[in-house]
């Protein structure tokens, strides 16, 4: 099993920056990606960013250069570094990581983290 720990979350104000941590429990095999999602206030879970195993990122529209993801293979950690802030950025920041695999042999599994509040203040 891999559980994920995000950290960094808090308050802040608009124009503001924080930055995200995500890392695993323990060292892994190989994965396909990881990325952060999250779930704004009466709002569904919408995906944030992504990083592949190759390195290539994906951002949402609403995020792009203002947020920069990424990865730290050696601490098993994935970063999201968040300028610019806005009220509408405020939510639960979830990160996920997909094609898991602990071991060579082992299945791919997907994990999810626990979740880490920002709140952007106007």
């Amino acid at each position: 099993q891999v559980q994920l720990v995000e950290s960094g979350g808090g308050l802040v104000q608009a124009g503001g920056s924080l930055r995200l941590s995500c890392a695993a429990s323990r060292r892994i095999f190989s994965f396909n990606g990881m990325g952060w999602y999250r779930q704004g206030p009466g709002k569904q879970r919408e995906l944030v960013a992504t990083i592949a195993s190759g390195g290539s990122t994906n951002y949402a529209d609403s995020v792009k250069d203002r947020f920069t993801i990424s990865r730290d293979n050696a601490k098993n950690t994935v970063y999201l570094q968040m300028n610019s802030l806005k009220p509408a950025d405020t939510g639960v920041y979830i990160c996920n990581a997909v094609g898991v695999r602990i071991y060579s042999y082992s299945p791919e599994r997907e994990y999810w983290g626990q979740g880490t509040q920002v709140t952007v203040s106007s």
